[in-house]
């Protein structure tokens, strides 16, 4: 297990600023240093953890199944209605990640990339029944096996930053990293109607492990 890139600037500038307040508080509030060395490890440890990177490569690939895009526990699984790219009725499988869980999102199958936009909004509780549409959030659908898959990056009360590698044209490569996102969120998955949903509601999932879905 090693830290992700995306937490390299901040896990930097946290040492930085903690270092500093430690050493502000040894030098002109002695009473008070040992609380916030406390507070200062365990709130860096948290940080650490967070970041963290977990081996998780595929060990088969199979574009027929739609592995988690992240770790997390399924609140929503429902049909409706995808009004921004694929404009028909999907399955729709949300995943709320807490703070505590990998922030890490993958590729759930292969395929091709069609299209990929970053939306600014609103930070809603990632729970919210809003929170998809009018949340800061990313789109990205891909083409697999003439059956089109959406995923919606959406930022929570926490997440103030999303990030999202792929683009319009990429090669979708099932267990391959999508994107990340800072601190509490959802991933929003959009399958095909004939999907067989392989999960239930308040199912805790492993991202490129637990099997979400076959098309």
């Amino acid at each position: 297990m090693t830290i992700h890139k995306e937490g390299t600037p901040t896990l930097l500038l946290s040492f930085i600023v903690l270092t500093g307040l430690n050493y502000f508080s040894y030098t002109y509030v002695p009473l008070l240093f040992p609380f916030l060395l406390v507070i200062s490890i365990l709130l860096y440890l948290f940080l650490v953890s967070f970041f963290r990177k977990p081996d998780r490569a595929v060990s088969k690939v199979n574009d027929q199944n739609v592995l988690s895009p992240c770790d997390g526990k399924v609140v929503v699984i429902e049909k409706v209605m995808e009004p921004e790219f694929l404009k028909t009725e999907c399955i729709q499988v949300s995943i709320f990640m807490s703070p505590l869980n990998v922030h890490i999102n993958w590729y759930p199958s292969g395929g091709q990339v069609l299209y990929s936009k970053y939306h600014p909004g609103k930070f809603l509780a990632a729970w919210h029944p809003k929170a998809s549409t009018e949340n800061e959030r990313t789109t990205v659908c891909y083409e697999n096996q003439g059956k089109k898959i959406l995923l919606r990056q959406v930022a929570g009360a926490l997440a103030r930053r999303i990030v999202n590698y792929a683009k319009a044209g990429d090669q979708a490569l099932q267990g391959k990293e999508m994107g990340f996102i800072k601190f509490g969120s959802r991933v929003d998955l959009y399958l095909p109607l004939d999907s067989k949903i392989l999960v239930n509601l308040n199912d805790k999932v492993t991202g490129n492990q637990t099997l979400i879905a076959s098309i």
